[in-house]
């Protein structure tokens, strides 16, 4: 929990009391269900949730915004994301049931109301619109933009992002990378916003890892 607390000030009492819950729930959860590298797990604080919490450094979620996490996994960045964003609404998806299923204990033990999780493919969620896609090193850039594509609305809701001190944001997919992202991004036929998120927390472990944002 220290390490959140030397980069965000600002939690109410009862995201302290979400976040702090994290680490007995994961390990517990991490002994029945390997979600989290059992080398990582000590560190879950930094190398998971601060981690995750990176975009929040970065966009400020509005109200209302809709947001969906591709291939969630064990619920990063989601979780700590809708600690984090209250008033916003997130959509985990992962094609592998046994995950959410420790997301969704996560998720009702810490009382988060604005979280909802679906065992499909990215590809099979055809009713919903969002805002923002997020996913962490889960495919290539290319890949994953054409999984997200057909999912990010069109025109900016009323409730769209600000980039802080960089003025408004399109919707658009949000990822978090790490080493050399030349090629990748080469192949993707993209062309990304991209922060180091070492600038952000100054900590060897996001040295050579990376905010990506492709807006629509």
């Amino acid at each position: 929990m220290d390490v959140l607390q030397r980069y965000f000030d600002d939690f109410t009492p009862v995201q302290l009391e979400q976040f702090k819950a994290l680490e007995g729930l994961y390990k517990d959860w991490n002994e029945k269900i390997n979600v989290i590298s059992r080398k990582d797990i000590d560190g879950l604080y930094e190398k998971h949730v601060l981690h995750s919490l990176s975009i929040a450094a970065v966009f400020n979620f509005q109200p209302g915004t809709q947001v969906v996490d591709l291939g969630a996994g064990g619920g990063f960045p989601g979780v700590p994301l809708a600690i984090f964003f209250p008033g916003v609404t997130f959509l985990l998806v992962d094609s592998i049931g046994k995950k959410l299923k420790v997301v969704d204990a996560v998720s009702e033990a810490i009382g988060l109301k604005n979280l909802q999780t679906r065992h499909c493919r990215i590809e099979d969620v055809k009713d919903k619109k969002f805002d923002f896609v997020v996913s962490r090193a889960v495919a290539p850039l290319k890949d994953l933009w054409q999984w997200s594509k057909p999912l990010i609305r069109k025109d900016p809701a009323k409730h769209t992002t600000r980039l802080i001190e960089k003025g408004d944001h399109a919707p658009g997919l949000i990822c978090l990378k790490g080493g050399d992202l030349t090629e990748e991004i080469f192949e993707s036929g993209t062309r990304p916003h991209i922060m180091a998120i070492n600038d952000l927390f100054p900590e060897p472990f996001f040295e050579e890892k990376y905010l990506v944002y492709v807006p629509k």
